[in-house]
């Protein structure tokens, strides 16, 4: 009987709420299962929420991106003197050693802090779609070249193919450096 190769599943980034943990504002999550069951025997994920990190609990109230004097700020939908864009950035810097050591992250659609596209931003009290979460776009400026996608695009199978070579691709560049 042959052994069975064990194929090395590649570390990636994931928003907490994707693998099933409740940590979202109404104590849900957002439980991706071709993420976890098929992706999963390719990566090993290292699960990460950035508004739990910086303490703000389980339920909370909502947070949304505003535009103030052309800089993005992440408040509160009820008091928008509550304001977490500093600590977001922070946090970002913060997670820098272990980020160092992935080979791709997959943040959550829309979200205020980690959406990568079309977050919800209000200039003006209008609304657009063309924000980034404080604390995906803080990932991306310290790791320009790091592959990262949201959980939705990842539903079209080229856009999910392209990711998983990026990865692969990613690793291989980064272990000859």
């Amino acid at each position: 009987m042959p052994a069975e190769s064990k194929v090395e599943k590649i570390p990636i980034g994931i928003s907490s709420c994707l693998l099933g943990e409740k940590v979202r504002y109404d104590g849900g999550h957002k439980y991706n299962s071709y993420i976890v069951t098929t992706l999963g025997n390719r990566f090993e994920y290292r699960s990460f929420c950035p508004e739990m990190n910086i303490g703000l609990g389980v339920p909370r109230n909502t947070i949304r991106l505003i535009d103030v004097d052309n800089q993005t700020r992440c408040v509160g939908t009820v008091d928008s003197d509550f304001d977490v864009t500093d600590r977001l950035k922070t946090c970002a810097t913060e997670q820098t050693p272990w980020i160092s050591t992935i080979y791709g992250y997959i943040f959550k659609k829309g979200s205020p802090s980690c959406g990568i596209e079309k977050v919800k931003i209000y200039r003006n009290e209008q609304l657009e779609r063309n924000g980034i979460g404080i604390y995906a776009r803080a990932i991306m400026d310290h790791f320009p070249t790091l592959p990262i996608e949201d959980e939705d695009r990842l539903n079209d199978p080229l856009i999910r193919e392209c990711f998983i070579e990026n990865v692969i691709l990613y690793k291989r560049w980064r272990e000859q450096q």
